[in-house]
């Protein structure tokens, strides 16, 4: 075979695969001869049809099989043995192809467009600038956490007088002229909360009453959205709950009240493990560092993003083939309209900017991404999942059971590799360029992702 490459600017380039019959000819045979002993034809045997006839039947489109795969192996391995840095995936050439005739050629010559990635250096230094928006932790921020532990970790006890926020419990019976309806509907293990009344005057009914009272009221007006509550309430369908008018009396049975947790040694243990924490003082302190965590996490991603912005405009001038890249683009996504495209461009090509800038980044700097790398990002993950579940100090080895999970999917698999390797990318940025740390708020820092939008 014989490959030779014609380079037409900087961007494109053209390959053309030289074929003869002894490149193929062997493999061809061999297949034929396969066929022939699998070939089913009536009346020959399996195995005995001539080989003439199966030469005949498959001949021309077992060759033609033949010479693709033999053009596309040794097309990628000339571009893999040559390094060169191709864009897309190589198209049959349009211009210069001359036509191909399997029935009667035995020698063939085969064009391929090829779409060059431009030749560029990276050079990263003090003098970009990025800017880092430092998140300061405020006391209001640390004080909502000790109260989502307290409330999150509190108990339910039984009371004797009802609040609006208490779980009322009891028996429901219809009433009818003032008195229980023997035919009407009855709940024996009805529960209601005051403060979800929507009825003022029906709240009041419940507050301040007490456990052993019968309370009448009339439940068509103390809920809210009567259809769906009083079908949940009465445990029928909302066609049943609009013909609920009647008054009912309900007797209260019970009165649970939930308690926040105080802030002690019982509450630090049940967050963070038993004696990890040891004072008010200690628990305060652990919160503000993983506030500091989740906020400094935010902060790099933001940084993440503005070095990526950075770094693409520092090289928008490198120069795209890009009438090969629109018609590689529309032929390898079938839902792609030229419109969309011609529209879409313009972020297509900063996304292909930011690749081959990390590219080079990863690969002048030693990047790789080890598997321990991928096993702790997954746990990390997995830590934060728990955490959102306030499931604060689990055991190492239930995360790192769930990690383990999670790697087995592909898809998340994949993923997390790009995301380690776009981490270690963004930290080399960070190390090299010039940081204009900005403090703000959380609040402020918001509001940057609401301005990008």
């Amino acid at each position: 075979m014989n490959i030779v490459r014609k380079d037409l600017d900087k961007n494109n380039a053209i390959i053309t695969v030289g074929v003869e019959k002894a490149d193929y000819a062997e493999a061809v045979e061999k297949q034929l001869r396969d066929y022939r002993k699998k070939a089913n034809i009536p009346g020959f045997r399996p195995g005995n049809v001539p080989i003439g006839l199966v030469k005949k039947m498959f001949g021309k489109q077992v060759q033609a099989d033949e010479i693709n795969k033999l053009i596309s192996d040794h097309l990628y391995n000339y571009i893999s043995e040559n390094k060169i840095q191709i864009l897309g995936e190589p198209l049959p050439n349009i211009t210069e192809q001359a036509e191909i005739d399997f029935e009667h050629q035995e020698n063939f010559e085969f064009k391929f467009d090829l779409g060059l990635a431009p030749e560029f250096d990276v050079e990263i230094s003090s003098k970009d600038k990025v800017p880092y928006y430092q998140i300061a932790v405020s006391d209001e921020m640390v004080q909502n956490q000790v109260k989502s532990y307290t409330g999150r970790y509190g108990k339910y006890e039984q009371e004797e007088t009802v609040e609006e926020k208490d779980m009322v419990k009891g028996e429901v019976l219809e009433l009818k002229d003032g008195k229980v309806n023997e035919d009407g509907r009855k709940l024996s293990d009805a529960v209601l909360t005051p403060a979800y009344l929507k009825n003022d005057e029906q709240k009041a009914l419940f507050v301040g009453a007490a456990k052993g009272a019968t309370i009448v009221f009339n439940p068509a007006k103390a809920f809210d959205n009567e259809a769906v509550e009083l079908a949940s309430f009465f445990k029928i369908s909302k066609e049943e709950a609009n013909d609920i008018d009647a008054d009912f009396q309900f007797k209260i049975e019970g009165i649970t009240r939930y308690y926040d947790s105080e802030v002690n040694q019982e509450l630090f243990d049940k967050v963070y493990g038993e004696g990890v924490v040891n004072s008010e003082e200690e628990f305060i302190e652990k919160i503000k560092t993983s506030i500091k965590e989740t906020l400094d996490a935010d902060s790099d991603y933001k940084f993440g993003i503005d070095a990526r912005e950075v770094l693409v405009e520092k090289y928008k001038g490198l120069s795209f083939p890009d009438e090969f890249l629109k018609r590689w683009l529309l032929s390898s996504n079938k839902n792609l309209t030229q419109e969309a495209l011609e529209e879409d461009y313009p972020k297509m090509i900063e996304s292909l900017i930011w690749q081959l800038v990390s590219d080079k980044i990863g690969k002048a700097n030693d990047v790789n991404v080890e598997t321990a790398d991928v096993e702790e990002h997954a746990k990390k993950i997995a830590r934060s999942q728990f955490a959102q579940y306030g499931m604060i100090g689990i055991d190492e080895e239930i995360i790192s059971n769930y990690a383990k999970d999670m790697l087995k999917k592909e898809d998340t698999a994949k993923g997390i590799i790009e995301r380690v390797a776009e981490e270690k990318i963004i930290a080399v940025v960070k190390e090299k360029v010039k940081l204009e740390v900005k403090n703000t708020t959380v609040e402020e820092f918001n509001k940057l992702f609401e301005t990008a939008k």
